[in-house]
């Protein structure tokens, strides 16, 4: 089964895209990744990548002459592939297997528009504990070997992909369209309307729950003076006006509550 193609939207941050990308380099050798440098104004930024290009096949750089923001980013990426996608945050750490589990996910069922993994800093997606910051576990790939290794994956649905990282299967690309780059402008919101315009295509968003990504959270984005605010929700709720309560009852039930604790219990148990 061909694998997901990889975008990875960068802005600066020098230190942490070049984490992620040996990240990807280590567990994702066989994977096509497209780096798009949106204008980095950081110099360290474009000869960094341009090694990293040289360093492998299937490793592509495009780069903006002038900053477009996230989602222009992210459209461009997404533009340059046919099939399933995976949207990578460049402050992210991913792990063994993670690729084939999210694109396992997205092929057992059609109806699958996006695909989250567990992270240590993801709002509904965060483990151990349901919308809270954890740091990156010290043996990150024996953590997130255990949560691999968790028992059989049930692809719980989620309402919405949380975009650090957040795997979109072709299908829905074709179906519902890219990211709203006139409404969402730079950044935030964009992925939470993706996933509630599949959802009333038909679609499902859905963790999964066999693979684990680190994400350290926002720093892409401070030097562009990025930080979600009030404005951000409002674009997202002038299309979405029930998006807060849909969240809202999402976290009150906790139907992902089991299933963090059984994984919970399979990390413990490696740790010991």
């Amino acid at each position: 089964m061909k694998l997901p193609g990889i975008v990875i939207p960068v802005f600066n941050a020098h230190e942490d895209v070049q984490a992620c990308l040996a990240s990807v380099q280590a567990h994702s050798p066989a994977a096509e990744v497209l780096v798009i440098d949106d204008a980095s104004s950081d110099a360290r930024v474009a000869p960094m990548l341009k090694a990293w290009q040289d360093s492998a096949t299937r490793r592509r750089v495009i780069t903006h002459d002038r900053n477009q923001g996230f989602v222009r980013s992210a459209n461009r990426g997404m533009q340059q592939f046919d099939g399933d996608i995976v949207l990578l945050n460049s402050d992210t750490l991913v792990t063994p297997g993670w690729l084939e589990a999210l694109s396992d996910c997205l092929a057992s069922d059609p109806a699958i528009a996006t695909a989250t993994p567990w992270t240590n800093n993801g709002e509904i997606a965060s483990f151990p504990d349901l919308c809270v910051a954890a740091p990156v576990p010290e043996n990150l790939e024996r953590f997130a070997a255990a949560i691999a290794q968790g028992g059989q994956p049930v692809y719980p649905e989620i309402p919405t992909a949380v975009g650090f990282c957040m795997a979109i299967s072709g299908r829905a690309l074709k179906a519902v369209g890219e990211f709203d780059a006139e409404l969402f402008g730079r950044g935030y919101g964009e992925e939470n309307d993706f996933s509630l315009r599949a959802k009333a295509a038909g679609f499902r968003n859905v963790l999964c729950d066999n693979a684990y990504v680190a994400h350290i959270g926002g720093r892409s984005f401070k030097s562009v003076n990025m930080a979600p605010g009030p404005e951000s929700m409002d674009r997202l709720l002038s299309r979405h006006p029930d998006y807060q309560q849909l969240i809202a009852e999402f976290i009150e039930a906790d139907p992902l509550a089991d299933r963090r604790l059984q994984l919970a219990r399979a990390v413990q148990a490696v740790a010991a």
